[in-house]
Formats: C-alpha cells, structure tokens, sequence
C-alpha cells in the first residue's frame, strides 16, 4: 500500500477549476509531446499547452469540453505561453492519459467543485 500526503482542505479550495470548451488545438511548433489549445472560459479566451498530443489528434479535440485549472499561474512551455492545465487521467497499466471531462454539456466557465 502507499501512503499519501494529504494537505488541508484550504489548500484544495485555492484551486479554481473551471469547465472550459476547447475551440482550437494544434501541434506545438517546438515540443513532440505538446498541443496548443485555445479554450474558451466563457469570460475569456485562454491558451493551453497539454501534453496530450500522443494520445489525442488535435482535431479530435475541438468543441470537447475539459475541465481546466483556470487560476494557475501563466508561464512559458517551450516558447508557448501556458495559461493553465487541463485535467486528465493515466491508466497505470498501459500508461494512456484520458483527459477528463464533464458528462454534459454546462456552460463553458462553470465551476468545478
């Protein structure tokens, strides 16, 4: 068995996680691994960058809802800015990530609690 840290229930509620619709995804220009997806927050546009590209054509992607960490702070992967992490799962056997998603439509920028 494996013991994990658990961290105060304060420290989860500064997450904010947000549905967002993703509207655009391409193939990072300078990473294999990476696509660059622009999302819409309902608010706000935002850009992505998601190490999914193995797993998921980027034109499979558009129009998908995924919930996002929407208060994470912008930074630089491999020349692209990141404005945020979308959430998803990997199998621990065959190691294929599946991004996680609502089951229904809602509205894009609905809280996730």
């Amino acid at each position: 068995s494996t013991t994990q840290m658990t961290i105060p229930y304060d420290d989860f509620a500064k997450l904010e996680l947000k549905v967002a619709t993703i509207v655009e995804a391409k193939v990072h220009p300078n990473a294999d691994k990476l696509l660059v997806l622009q999302v819409d927050l309902g608010s706000e546009k935002r850009q992505i960058c998601a190490g999914i590209r193995a797993y998921y054509p980027p034109e499979q992607l558009v129009g998908k809802q995924v919930v996002v960490v929407a208060n994470l702070e912008p930074r630089p992967l491999r020349g692209e800015i990141s404005q945020g992490m979308l959430l998803a799962g990997t199998d621990p056997t065959g190691g294929r990530v599946v991004i996680i998603t609502p089951m229904e439509e809602v509205a894009p920028g609905s809280g996730v609690k």
